[in-house]
């Protein structure tokens, strides 16, 4: 499984992690993907037989997007509602969302917390509030890493048999 970091992603993940033994068999390359952060080769195309994106982000920049940059963000939902399997990653916990907000920003917390679980429940993608960027970063290697094998191996087929 080779995993795709799109080139314009700002904080990306697994830059330390290749031979880190948390992240096993980790290999990963900079591409151009037209929806997410993440992807795995050969399945980065929502009109590939099997397709997969994740979308991360920080606190701050969940705040701006669901504020000031909400059209772009829901035009970003629609792409990833033609994925077989999208995510949306936030380096934050829901509780985070309440206690800490960013500074600067005028986003009610509340409001926030609500446009993402409409988005995410509007374009079935799937949200994971993670308690810090680590954890975050685990997340979707293992999400990417699942998703591949059950492909792979079949694994998708014997799992619905149990």
């Amino acid at each position: 499984m080779e995993i795709i970091v799109d080139n314009r992603e700002q904080k990306p993940f697994f830059i330390d992690r290749v031979g880190d033994p948390n992240f096993p068999d980790l290999s990963f390359k900079w591409g151009t993907l037209k929806s997410g952060d993440y992807s795995i080769e050969s399945m980065s195309d929502p009109s590939c037989q099997h397709s997969i994106a994740i979308e991360r982000k920080e606190l701050s920049d969940l705040f701006n997007s669901t504020g000031r940059n909400r059209k772009r963000f829901i035009k970003e939902f629609e792409r990833l509602s033609q994925f077989d399997y999208a995510a949306l990653i936030i380096e934050s916990d829901f509780r985070a969302i309440f206690q800490t907000p960013p500074p600067l920003s005028m986003m009610n917390p509340k409001s926030v917390f609500r446009t993402v679980l409409a988005i995410c429940q509007r374009y079935n993608v799937q949200c994971f509030p993670c308690p810090d960027r680590w954890f975050a970063e685990k997340t979707t290697y293992l999400l990417l890493h699942r998703f591949y094998l059950d492909r792979q191996t079949g694994g998708v087929l014997e799992f619905c048999k149990i």
